[in-house]
């Protein structure tokens, strides 16, 4: 289950997985059901229940419907309908900021997704995603503790993000319908507050993450956020599985939204790709020779443009262009727009978010951008990967799981990382790559390297099996939990046989923002 998901609503990252992890399921043999809030403008086909009833704090009864939101890539999916909650201008906000009710919403959420558990679609595992459905393990483990149909259905939950958290004040446990006994450190309990992620990570069988070094940094207190006790104490059942990417949408082979197809095989429809974006943002011709270095990002301290900010004229006295897409934060949009200005004919921009630019950036750049101060996972250093398009990124989650450094040696590695976080750092593995750039056939290696790597779902669907397997087993008895959580966390993935084998099973699979 998760708050949001393609192709019905989307805010983040969050939502691109909750459409393919699935799909990549259905393909190793899963039957597999996702859960969503039924937000304004989602389309259901018929209704599978009527009216269920809710209970919340004190005497109070919501009476939602669940909807049925058909069938695709084998995936069934089925929303929780009550439009007071869902039926919003925005999936978590409004004009004046997050709305109020958000841990009524998703407690409401988290208890319909287990009733459709029993009355509607048989399960075999919980896949909750983020703190919206961190209320689900707590609930299964209390509220549900005696109900036969539920209570022994093991829960694995992700972790997009661990800056997002869903806290809020003691007083929303009566509103919510959030049973008391829960409120204490141990519990979901965060210094006064309550904390649905903290829910999540303490009462699931398993946790995961969205990349393997992101799993190990949120144990620090730099990247915790106050939670990293929590995930040392549950080390023991914290994986670390990097996202994949769906090539079907990305992969210059069979791209619609470029101006020409290339492969590794043949590389010569990237010049022309090239050629097109320095006429979308009216760089002269020119400049085909120069590389361009492509960013395309929301604009956040997060994401590292405070480094862009610091060093941006130093890096302009390089002999580059910048292609920039993107929105976020003022004052970074202000300085992209000033450098535009500063630098007319090397510098565009355009503060937006066009997913066909998206792909032509990707496509035409030379090098693409991502100096992060922590990313979770990351895709477009992998769609950059797959585009011939050279990375230049930090050495943080699943940015650098994903990169592999060139050495110039052996001719291996993909692309160029830098682990301290400052500006220098981000100016010298540029100067590096521009160094690089000039031999032609040094760079053609870099590139086809990238572009022989394989990000698909496949791999990180056959670790997901593996995961629901052990949890199954933890339910099942300590004894074969043993054995099969040393199966989900060795690193070779799991047959595609052993997936059909398990096909009978029915994982659902349901989250905020990714990252």
């Amino acid at each position: 289950m998760a708050s949001e998901g393609l192709p019905f609503s989307k805010t983040g990252g969050l939502a691109d997985v909750v459409e393919a992890l699935p799909k990549a399921l259905v393909a190793q043999g899963y039957e597999v059901a996702v859960v969503l809030p039924r937000y304004r403008g989602t389309k259901a086909t018929a209704v599978v229940m009527p009216s269920l009833t809710i209970p919340m704090g004190g005497t109070r009864l919501r009476f939602a419907a669940i909807a049925d939101g058909t069938v695709l890539n084998g995936v069934r999916y089925y929303f929780v309908d009550d439009p007071a909650y869902f039926d919003r201008d925005g999936v978590y906000s409004g004009s004046s900021g997050d709305y109020p009710d958000n841990a009524e919403r998703y407690a409401e959420f988290c208890r319909a997704a287990i009733e459709i558990a029993k009355h509607v679609w048989p399960t075999d595992v919980f896949h909750c995603h983020d703190w919206q459905t961190g209320l689900l393990p707590v609930l299964l483990r209390t509220s549900y503790g005696d109900d036969p149909l539920v209570k022994d259905i093991p829960v694995v939950f992700t972790i997009h993000n661990m800056g997002y958290h869903g806290q809020f004040p003691k007083e929303v446990m009566e509103r919510a319908g959030i049973p008391q006994g829960v409120f204490f450190p141990g519990g979901i309990e965060f210094f006064g507050y309550v904390n649905l992620l903290k829910g999540g990570l303490i009462y699931s069988d398993y946790l995961t993450t969205v990349s393997r070094k992101y799993a190990q940094e949120i144990q620090t207190p730099e990247f915790g956020y106050g939670l990293d006790g929590v995930a040392r104490d549950r080390g023991d059942r914290l994986v670390g599985i990097l996202n994949g990417v769906d090539y079907s949408a990305w992969d210059p082979e069979k791209d619609k939204l470029i101006a020409a197809r290339y492969s590794a095989k043949n590389l010569d429809g990237k010049q022309v790709c090239k050629q097109a974006l320095l006429e979308l943002f009216g760089f002269s011709a020119e400049n085909l020779g120069r590389p361009i270095i492509g960013i395309v990002s929301r604009f956040a301290d997060q994401k590292g443009f405070d480094l862009i900010a610091e060093k941006a004229h130093e890096l302009m006295r390089e002999d580059l262009l910048l292609a920039v897409l993107g929105t976020g934060e003022k004052r970074y949009e202000d300085l992209f727009r000033a450098l535009a200005a500063a630098y007319p004919g090397r510098v565009g921009v355009k503060i937006a978010y066009d997913n066909a630019m998206a792909h032509q950036i990707e496509a035409g750049a030379d090098m693409f951008l991502m100096p992060s101060r922590y990313e979770p996972s990351g895709l477009n250093q992998m769609y950059s990967l797959k585009y011939g398009t050279v990375p230049i990124v930090r050495a943080t989650g699943g940015l650098d799981d994903s990169v592999e450094t060139f050495d110039l040696e052996h001719g291996t590695g993909t692309g160029f990382k830098f682990k301290e976080y400052s500006g220098e750092a981000l100016l010298y593995a540029v100067r590096q790559a521009m160094h690089h750039y000039m031999d032609e056939r040094i760079w053609k290696r870099i590139q086809l390297n990238g572009m022989s790597k394989d990000f698909s779902w496949k791999g990180p669907a056959a670790e997901y099996t593996k995961l629901y397997e052990a949890a199954r087993a933890v339910r099942g008895g300590e004894t074969a939990a043993r054995g099969a959580a040393g199966a989900a966390r060795s690193s070779g993935p799991a047959s595609r046989g052993a997936g059909k084998a398990a096909g009978n099973q029915k994982p659902v699979a349901t989250s905020n923002k990714a990252d």
